[in-house]
């Protein structure tokens, strides 16, 4: 999990998502999860 000012899609797989008011990215690769902070 990395913890940036902004959040950007990696990869095509990447998704960007707001989960209780923090904006997350999810992907099928665990290295390209992140965290805005």
């Amino acid at each position: 999990m990395k913890v940036r000012a902004s959040v950007k899609k990696i990869c095509e797989k990447c998704k960007i998502i707001r989960r209780a008011g923090v904006v997350r990215v999810i992907c099928t690769n665990p290295r390209h999860k992140q965290r805005q902070g």
